[in-house]
């Protein structure tokens, strides 16, 4: 069973999705995602199989949480250094977790 310290290893934050870009490389539908996690994170890469539900337009600017402190990963050509949160709908396609409130604080931790 994970502890609560366990838990908190994780470093989740809120960040800003400022670039989007086709990933024809990716063995699934995907995206290349620049997503800037504030200035004590920075901006940060990422792939994320979001072609389902989401356009290109409409990830720009969008909050998302990221796991910000796990190692970087080869994905193709693409080198992600954050795992962008989502949930599988019933055929397991990805459906971002978002904070609710435009308010979120870029940057800020997940409690």
């Amino acid at each position: 069973m994970v502890t609560y310290d366990d838990f908190i290893k994780l470093d989740i934050r809120v960040g800003r999705i400022i670039e989007v870009e086709d990933f024809p490389q990716a063995k699934k539908p995907s995206y290349k995602l620049k997503i800037d996690f504030g200035k004590e994170i920075g901006i940060k890469k990422s792939s994320a199989q979001l072609v389902k539900y989401y356009k290109k337009k409409d990830l720009l600017n969008k909050k998302v949480l990221g796991v910000v402190n796990f190692p970087s990963r080869q994905i193709g050509p693409v080198i992600s250094e954050v795992l962008t949160l989502g949930v599988p709908d019933s055929d397991h396609e990805c459906i971002l977790v978002i904070p609710d409130k435009d308010n979120a604080e870029i940057g800020g931790k997940l409690y």
